[in-house]
């Protein structure tokens, strides 16, 4: 799911894609290909009912991320008990989801990619509600009761809210608004620019590592805040997801079908294990269900059933969103450096799955113009995140990148009609509060899960630095300690930090709170003031020296001009393009038939 590089996602993929035998698809092209194969490449175009069908698998997969992200936002801004802000909220998240997607198809990377929430924000959304417990306060009314020593008599002092439950979940949203369209803007830069490559210089695997190890490591507060509504019902997702992705791996499930061409037969398809998270929470669900019926969850809302049908009937058919729904927006410093820090993280794991994509397609490396004007994209539609009132960023998601494995299907059409299903779900407003009726140990259940993978795919990115080198073990030590011992003081000393200046005390509080802040300040200074070689760092390994161009023989499946964006050959021939680093250099492109037939030439005899 995050930055899971080429030899991860690929090698796994191909441990899991069914056999073709067991898979017949109605298509001759399915008859030609060979067990490495893709059964639709990258620019094939499926007949439209198996688009439909395989993009909808594809929408499918990652649904559950959208919805647990939306619902942290909305503890973080104070609306989780508001099902109307939590159906807009989910409502966005979903429509920006299929925008950002359609866009870095169709213009980014320009490869089979899907792109979702993103979970790098979750850690600023999480400090803000450690830190500031009773942030949600100023729109309640408060009681107290007293005792009159001279009386000797009880008295009541009551204080009304002074702003109410809409106003105050909005002055939070516009504090996140504000802060993620700065980050979204300067993230749209760093591509734009080519700022990436320097980037990459100075932050590796010793530096990713340990920090997105803590983003994992704090999201289990998320985790057991939701399951512990009930123990039971949320470990039984989590272990029938277990149980379907991982104990039944090799199991293929036996599907039965009728074509024109075969008739009647059976098809094997490891269909629990692709949906394995989608359909333990079913199951959960339903027992929850069962439980709300049969009184075993009395004055346990959180778990029950029977809780929001209001909502749902409220709801309407179709909401469209907008930009400045939730007012207009406002600045934190201390929200915006907390997001500037995920969106760093955000930018190397979108670039590691650019390389996954591109192995498990089996096509050349994305070159420098399309890894750029990918980042760039991420950043712009993070930007309109912001205005649309999200509460976080997109970014790509590898989960859907091992699918493409799985299936065999990578074609761009695909990933087209995802992004197109996704807006149709933000418009349908009914389909949002379904899901937000989802009782919370169902979605902890899969949390546990969704975080458990999340930390051994970043723990697999250890295999490109040298681990028997005291340097990389002291820096990884050191960071993680430090990354979980600061937020942790700040934490249970919040009067510790003491300036003077009461701005200034919230803003170091934030920012010290941060896990993730410490830990990649203390990692990236020590990894590069440490003597240290670049192998030894992992560097190259994720800096690939070969050039696409120049190998391009060895992927059967594409040549570098998939990555050339959507332009008329007049405007992309122009010298001034080789100026730009978002596109491709005019003197550079070449195709897979131009390098085998430079190849015959210079094989043949001189004359």
């Amino acid at each position: 799911m995050y930055i899971e590089m080429e030899n991860h996602v690929g090698e796994e993929a191909t441990k899991m894609v069914p056999h073709t035998e067991d898979v017949h698809v109605e298509d001759p092209a399915v008859e030609e290909v060979d067990v490495d194969g893709m059964i639709y490449k990258v620019t094939d175009n499926p007949p439209m009912h198996l688009t439909i069908l395989f993009a909808f698998q594809q929408a499918l997969l990652s649904l559950a991320n959208q919805l647990a992200l939306s619902l942290m936002v909305a503890e973080a801004v104070c609306g989780d008990k508001n099902p109307e802000f939590k159906t807009k909220l989910l409502s966005t998240t979903l429509f920006m989801d299929g925008i950002t997607t359609l866009a870095m198809v169709l213009i980014g990377v320009r490869l089979p990619l899907f792109q979702g929430a993103a979970f790098e924000y979750v850690v600023p959304l999480l400090a803000l509600q450690t830190l500031y417990p009773d942030r949600c306060d100023a729109g309640k009314t408060t009681v107290t009761t007293l005792f009159n020593e001279t009386t000797g008599m009880n008295f009541t002092i009551v204080k009304n809210a002074t702003v109410d439950e809409w106003e105050l979940i909005m002055s939070h949203v516009q504090y996140l608004q504000g802060s993620l369209m700065t980050a979204g803007f300067i993230h749209f830069l760093i591509g734009a620019t080519g700022f990436v490559g320097l980037i990459l210089n100075f932050v590796g695997p010793v530096t990713i590592v340990p920090t997105i190890l803590l983003i994992g490591i704090y999201m289990q507060r998320a985790a057991v805040k939701f399951v512990s509504v009930h123990w039971g019902i949320g470990l039984l997702t989590a272990g029938l997801s277990i149980i379907f992705s991982l104990y039944l791996a090799r199991w293929r499930l036996p599907i039965p079908l009728w074509t024109k061409k075969r008739g009647c037969h059976v098809m094997r398809y490891p269909v629990h294990q692709v949906f394995a998270i989608l359909i333990a929470m079913l199951i959960g669900w339903g027992v929850s269900g069962i439980f709300t019926a049969c009184g075993l969850l009395e004055g346990n809302d959180l778990a029950r059933t029977d809780i929001g049908h209001d909502a749902i009937a409220d709801a309407n058919w179709f909401y469209f969103p907008y930009p400045g729904q939730f007012g207009p927006p406002d600045f934190s410093v201390s929200v915006f450096v907390g997001f500037l820090i995920a969106t760093i993280i955000s930018v190397l794991d979108s670039i590691g799955d650019y390389y996954a994509c591109a192995k498990t397609c089996n096509v050349p490396p994305p070159p420098n113009h399309a890894i750029n004007r990918g980042i760039a994209i991420e950043g712009l539609c993070t930007f309109l995140s912001g205005i649309m009132g999200c509460g976080h960023a997109t970014s790509t998601y590898g989960g859907n990148v091992g699918a493409v494995g799985i299936t065999k299907v990578g074609s761009r059409q695909v990933f087209v009609l995802c992004g197109i299903i996704y807006i149709a779900f933000g418009l349908v407003g009914k389909f949002s509060a379904v899901f937000i009726t989802i009782p919370y140990p169902v979605l902890g259940g899969a949390l546990i899960t969704m975080f458990g993978m999340f930390i051994g795919v970043v723990l697999s990115n250890l295999q490109y630095v040298n681990l028997t080198s005291t340097r990389n073990l002291a820096i990884i030590g050191l960071s993680v300690i430090m990354g979980l011992a600061v937020p942790y003081w700040v934490e249970k000393t919040p009067e510790g930090i003491k300036t003077g200046n009461e701005n200034a005390d919230r803003i170091l509080r934030t920012l010290l709170g941060n896990a993730n802040l410490t830990g990649a300040l203390l990692a990236c200074f020590m990894d590069n003031t440490l003597p240290g070689t670049k192998e030894e760092r992992g560097i190259t390994a994720w800096q690939s020296s070969e050039n696409p161009e120049e190998n391009a023989t060895q992927y059967t499946q594409g040549d570098i001009s998939l990555y050339e964006p959507l332009l008329p050959e007049r405007i992309k021939n122009l010298p001034i393009m080789k100026y730009i680093p978002f596109l491709p250099n005019p003197k550079s492109k070449q195709t897979k038939q131009d390098v085998i037939l430079n190849e015959e030439m210079h094989s043949l005899p001189s004359l």
